[in-house]
């Protein structure tokens, strides 16, 4: 009888993660337990169950009730909430960390004092509020060159920086202000300059399984303008680094990644099994770390679980077993580029209900993951996030970025995306950023 794996979640990460599995050669039962009908996942399942994706006795139930034997879970906030913990308290296996664990990325004062306490490198300076004590004489410290970040969870969209979101001393005292107010304990940190990427690895809490760097593009519009999202799309190169790194980069961000799995196991005295998601800034002095998170990204998953040459099945038995060193786990040697497909609007302010017309057929070396959208009366609808995720994977990154952005101009309505991400023009400039800042 064939394993039934329960996914949370109902994004296109969660859409990427369900295809993965689905492409396995042990043909595992798939339910899910999302927060929306997402048909692209719907399509992949056995059963569906839409409820609140946080509430740690409604997933345990729905996955006891159907038989589940792994869960895969997508989402931070489910991590945060302790839904991993009620998994495994109800005898499922479960991909990803357990709540004390979790703490990684939903406390963002927890990962800066852990990497100082076991003297892992990365951190810039940084310092802790819970109230509005102390809060000026910092900023005035670092005027000009400091990031205010929520410590919780923020979906992405919790962190201002000096320069981009912050223009004056008054600026950054109200963004304080208002999340005291708020009783959020926030981070105020230097601001590092350089290139960032991410570095995501598998993790059993003892062998980590390093996957290809990949590049993020947070702002909403062309060249690095707009509001923050939660990321409008991402590369990867043939070589599994990326252009403006250095093989010393890559080597210190799994160093980081391997030594906080350490730290995080003698911490909570608990092994962290799932992914570590480091966030990165390549500096002039060394690689920096902005901040962890304890899941896979998105949209940087939908390209690395698209190059994922291993049963995906067979690494996430080897996370929950702790036999991940048994397990060979190999990426494509290719590039792939995605991008994202988001309703005019997004994200402050989202047109919602829009059909969502799709191509027929994909081209060669094309993939597309539904990500915010629903079925109304037969049609596809957006449902205000980011809607479809499309990765092109190429011998190269400019092939990649070509055959991608073709599908992209293929979707019509009132969505837009950047047209810019992959391109020669945008790498070659990260790559000159990142020669300046290392002279």
């Amino acid at each position: 009888m064939s394993e039934k794996i329960l996914i949370v979640g109902s994004g296109a990460r969660e859409h990427a993660i369900a295809a993965a599995l689905a492409k396995s050669k042990q043909k595992p039962a798939l339910i899910c337990f999302g927060s929306a009908r997402n048909p692209g996942i719907d399509a992949l399942c056995v059963k569906y169950s839409v409820g609140k994706i946080d509430d740690a006795a409604a997933v345990s139930a729905f996955a006891k009730e159907n038989g589940a034997t792994l869960a895969v879970i997508g989402p931070e906030a489910p991590l945060a909430a302790g839904v991993a913990d009620a998994l495994w308290a109800a005898g499922i296996s479960a991909v990803g960390p357990v709540q004390a664990l979790a703490r990684i990325e939903s406390s963002k004062g927890f990962a800066r004092d852990l990497l100082m306490k076991y003297g892992i490198p990365g951190n810039p300076f940084y310092k802790r509020f819970e109230s509005m004590d102390g809060v000026e004489a910092v900023l005035r410290e670092w005027a000009g060159r400091h990031v205010i970040k929520d410590d919780g969870l923020a979906g992405g969209k919790g962190v201002k920086v000096c320069g981009d979101h912050l223009h004056s001393l008054e600026h950054s005292m109200e963004c304080c202000t208002e999340m005291s107010a708020l009783g959020h304990p926030f981070v105020i940190e230097e601001k590092l300059e350089g290139e960032e990427f991410s570095l995501m690895s598998f993790c059993d809490g003892h062998t980590l399984h390093h996957m290809p760097a990949v590049q993020d593009h947070k702002r909403a519009d062309n060249g690095d303008k707009g509001p923050n999202t939660g990321g409008m799309g991402t590369y990867t190169d043939a070589n599994q680094s990326l252009p403006f790194l250095r093989e010393s980069d890559i080597a210190a961000a799994r160093a980081i990644n391997e030594r906080v799995a350490a730290a995080l196991n003698e911490e909570c005295s608990a092994p962290y099994r799932g992914i570590l998601y480091g966030g990165f800034m390549a500096a002039r002095d060394g690689v920096k770390l902005i901040e962890y998170n304890a899941r896979l990204g998105d949209p940087e998953c939908l390209n690395l679980l698209t190059l994922l040459e291993t049963d995906f099945v067979a690494v996430c038995r080897g996370i929950v077993e702790q036999k991940l060193s048994d397990v060979r786990v190999e990426f494509a040697r290719k590039a792939s580029v995605c991008k994202y497909v988001v309703p005019d609007g997004y994200p402050d302010h989202p047109r919602v209900g829009d059909e969502v017309v799709l191509p027929d057929e994909l081209p060669m070396g094309v993939t597309m993951y539904l990500g915010a959208v629903d079925v109304k009366d037969g049609t596809l609808v957006a449902t205000g996030s980011r809607t479809v995720g499309v990765v092109g994977v190429a011998e190269t990154i400019a092939d990649a970025e070509n055959v991608c952005e073709n599908v992209v101009q293929e979707i019509p309505g009132r969505f837009f995306h950047r047209a810019d991400i992959g391109t020669a023009e945008l790498i070659a400039k990260r790559v000159e950023h990142m020669k300046m800042v290392r002279s």
